[in-house]
């Protein structure tokens, strides 16, 4: 039986050069500010959590009501360029995210792209057309307003006269 692998790719310009953002994304307690509340996520791993290839984090969710155990480790960790978490054992078949920041004059335009799969056959792509491709999106959309209201303020905006 195949599995079938969706993708979800978003772009979003935020304030500040990659220098400035990337430090926001590798705090990794800042996922529970930019995860819907509805969820109420929240990062089990103990403080410190050093971001490296090779980290896992621990977190625990609630699914639709159900509580959902996730373990994701760190791919690749290349500040303040790009970084890769991957599902160790969660939700999914398959979770695969890259973040990557690119620097575009005194911006940064930053890419997220998740490639996932539900698993469990038709029942998986049932289960993704019901609900699982519409949750994927909410977070991401969430996340998308979220960000740039969380974002330090930049430092040539915060060295500049007011």
């Amino acid at each position: 039986m195949s599995v079938r692998v969706h993708e979800l790719k978003r772009v979003q310009r935020l304030p500040g050069t990659p220098d400035d953002v990337f430090p926001f994304f590798a705090d990794a307690r800042n996922l529970e500010a930019i995860t819907p509340p509805l969820l109420r996520f929240e990062v089990v791993t103990p403080d410190p959590i050093e971001m490296r290839v090779g980290t896992l984090i621990q977190y625990r969710l609630r699914v639709h009501g159900l509580p959902v155990r996730w373990l994701t480790s760190i791919q690749a960790w290349e500040p303040p360029d790009r970084f890769v978490d991957v599902q160790v054992s969660g939700p999914y078949a398959l979770w695969h995210h890259t973040h990557e920041f690119r620097a575009d004059g005194d911006t940064t335009v930053m890419t997220d792209v998740v490639r996932y799969s539900i698993g469990f056959g038709a029942l998986g792509e049932l289960a993704h057309r019901l609900f699982v491709g519409r949750d994927v999106d909410a977070i991401f959309r969430f996340r998308e307003s979220a960000v740039p209201a969380l974002l330090p303020r930049p430092r040539a905006l915060a060295n500049a006269p007011q």
